[in-house]
C-alpha cells in the first residue's frame, strides 16, 4: 500500500520449519483478537485523498475500527506519519475522533513509498524502539506492519522486522501484530514463504498474515483472491504446525476496492464473495486500501474507486466481518 501523502494509487509488490518452541498453538484468545482492531478495520489514510472524517464514516456503516496508513521514518531510526508529520497532530485528532465513537485503531507501520523503519533502523532493538513510541503514544492494542518493496526483498530487513516484533509482543503483553505483504494469485512468492518460514524460526509470534490478493493480472478477483489465500493458509499450517482451522484463524485479506493500480476491477459482488469466504473458513482478518476511495468519483481520482457505487459499500461488507 502506498507510503507517501502523494495523491496517486496504491501500488503494490507482488514447506516450512517446525513449529518453534515459542509460538502458541494458536491465537490464544479468538475473541480477544476479534475484539481487537484487527479483524475488522479498513485502511484509512488522513494525508491523502481528501480524507473523510471517521466518524461520519462509523456512522453510516457500522464498522468501528480502522487500520490508520501510514507511518514511516522521519529520515532516521524515529517514526512519523508519512515521515513528516509528528505522532501528536492531526493523526492523534482522527484516533481520539474513532475512540470518542466507540472505535479504536491499528497504524499500518510501512507501505509501498516512502522510508522504510525496519531500513533506517540498523537493530532489532532500535527498530522495537521505534515500534514502540508508536504503541505508547497511542497506548495500542495491535499494530500492522505493512512490509513491501525493498523492506519485503531484502532478507536483513525481514529478520529485523520479524526480531523487532518479538521484541514488542514480549514487551507489550497482549499486543497483537499483523504482517500485511504482497501475493502471486497462487499464493506466497519466494519472499513470502521466507518471511513465514523465518517467522517459525525466530518465535516472532505473529498474530495474522494478511495478503493484498491484487495487482498480479487476475481476471476473477474474487476466485483468485480465495485462490491465493488458500495458498497462504497452507503455508501457515506447514510453517507452524497448525491444523486447518488454526492456520486459516492466522490468516487475512487486505483487498483493493474498485480499479486496482493493474487495472484489475474488484466490483461489490466479488468483495461480498471474499467476505463471506473468509467468514466460512474463520479468517483473523478482513480489510482493503482503501476508505478513502471507497465512494463514487467526482473529480479527484484518489478520492473514489474508478467503479459505480454508492458511498461506502466496501466498508459496509468490512463492517460485517467479526473476525
Amino acid at each position: 500500500m502506498l507510503g507517501t501523502g502523494a495523491a496517486v494509487a496504491l501500488a503494490a509488490t507482488a514447506a516450512g520449519p517446525a513449529l518453534s518452541n515459542e509460538q502458541p498453538a494458536l491465537l490464544g484468545d479468538r475473541s480477544a483478537l476479534a475484539a481487537s482492531p484487527i479483524g475488522a478495520s479498513p485502511y484509512l489514510y488522513t494525508g491523502w485523498a481528501n480524507p473523510p472524517a471517521p466518524s461520519e464514516v462509523m456512522n453510516a456503516t457500522g464498522v468501528k475500527d480502522f487500520t490508520l496508513a501510514f507511518i514511516l521514518s522521519d529520515g532516521g531510526c524515529n517514526p512519523a506519519w508519512d515521515g513528516t508529520r509528528a505522532l501528536d497532530g492531526q493523526d492523534k485528532d482522527a484516533i481520539d475522533e474513532i475512540r470518542a465513537a466507540g472505535g479504536d485503531v491499528m497504524p499500518s507501520i510501512g507501505g509501498w513509498s516512502g522510508n522504510k523503519l525496519g531500513e533506517a533502523c540498523q537493530d532489532p532493538q532500535s527498530l522495537a524502539g521505534a515500534y514502540q513510541k508508536v504503541i505508547d503514544a497511542y497506548d495500542l492494542s495491535a499494530i500492522d506492519i505493512d512490509i513491501e518493496a525493498t523492506e519485503f526483498e531484502n532478507e536483513a530487513v525481514q529478520d529485523r522486522v520479524l526480531e523487532a516484533l518479538k521484541i514488542v509482543k514480549e514487551a507489550n503483553p497482549g499486543l497483537r501484530t499483523v504482517i500485511t505483504f504482497s501475493t502471486t494469485a497462487s499464493g506466497p512468492n519466494y519472499w513470502g514463504k521466507r518471511l513465514l518460514s523465518r517467522a517459525a524460526e525466530i518465535g516472532s509470534n505473529v498474530d495474522v498474515w494478511t495478503q493484498m490478493p491484487f495487482n498480479f493480472g487476475g481476471s476473477d478477483m474474487a476466485q483468485d483472491t480465495i485462490r491465493a489465500t488458500d495458498a497462504l493458509a497452507e503455508q501457515v499450517k506447514s510453517a507452524f504446525g497448525y491444523d486447518d482451522a488454526e492456520a486459516y484463524a492466522h490468516v487475512g485479506i487486505s483487498s483493493m476496492n474498485g480499479k486496482t493500480d493493474s487495472g484489475e476491477i474488484v466490483e461489490q459482488a466479488a468483495f461480498q464473495k471474499m467476505a463471506d469466504y473468509a467468514k466460512q473458513k474463520g479468517l483473523g482478518r478482513f480489510t482493503f486500501w482503501s476508505v478513502n476511495r471507497d465512494r463514487p468519483c467526482s473529480g479527484d481520482p484518489s478520492s473514489c474507486g474508478g467503479i459505480d457505487q454508492q458511498p461506502w459499500e466496501f466498508t459496509k461488507i468490512v463492517a460485517g466481518f467479526s473476525g
